[in-house]
């Protein structure tokens, strides 16, 4: 690593990601207001879903999110499928990335950055090899390089490989590129695969490599 890009990371990365969360919550207080009372009208409480990731260093953090489902429950007080529980509102949430807006907190707190690979489940940590885990040398992001490379399309293998390259070559400019081609597939509904920590599609671990 460069050494301009050295203090980047050290020195500058951090610094940015709290004054522009901080500015762009202050901006979108009133969207994140209006938002906040829709998903308490229409999905009912609590207004955020949390849930525990591990950051860096792989320290367990809470992160934020809009709910984007309703509690709808069974005759045996079972929660109903995840299809019928996410309504026409929530949906509208997940596909113009609304519902990730909470997160501000978390980099503004410095749980997350902007940029940095995304957050996934803990139960994933006993499953990692040792060069995937290097995926924690930095704060988890937002968005991440294997965000705007692939998507849906790339194995999890793939996916670690681009976090951990991520990881390796940190600087500014590719900071940016990778905001701007959020930015970019978010607007023409790409459908960016933020989270990907779906029952059907849960890592359990490379077979051919130690974990």
């Amino acid at each position: 690593m460069r050494q301009k890009d050295s203090m980047y990371k050290k020195h500058i990365k951090r610094p940015v990601d709290f004054i522009v969360s901080l500015t762009m919550l202050i901006i979108l207080s009133p969207l994140l207001l209006v938002v906040a009372v829709l998903v308490k009208n229409k999905l009912g409480s609590p207004i955020l879903f949390k849930q525990n990731r591990p950051g860096l260093n792989e320290k367990i953090f809470t992160m934020y999110k809009f709910r984007t489902m309703t509690e709808q429950r069974d005759e045996y007080g079972e929660l109903l499928p995840d299809h019928i529980r996410l309504t026409r509102f929530g949906k509208f949430l997940r596909s113009t990335s609304i519902d990730e807006l909470p997160e501000l907190l978390n980099i503004l707190k410095g749980d997350m950055s902007f940029i940095g690979p995304r957050p996934l489940l803990v139960e994933y940590l006993k499953y990692y090899n040792d060069e995937q885990r290097k995926r924690h040398n930095v704060r988890p992001g937002l968005s991440g390089l294997a965000q705007v490379n692939g998507r849906n399309s790339l194995s999890w293998e793939e996916k670690f490989e681009l976090d951990v390259k991520y990881v390796n070559n940190i600087s500014f400019l590719e900071d940016v590129k990778i905001l701007f081609l959020t930015i970019k597939k978010v607007f023409v509904k790409e459908g960016i695969n933020f989270d990907n920590t779906k029952k059907n599609n849960r890592f359990q671990g490379t077979s051919n490599n130690p974990k």
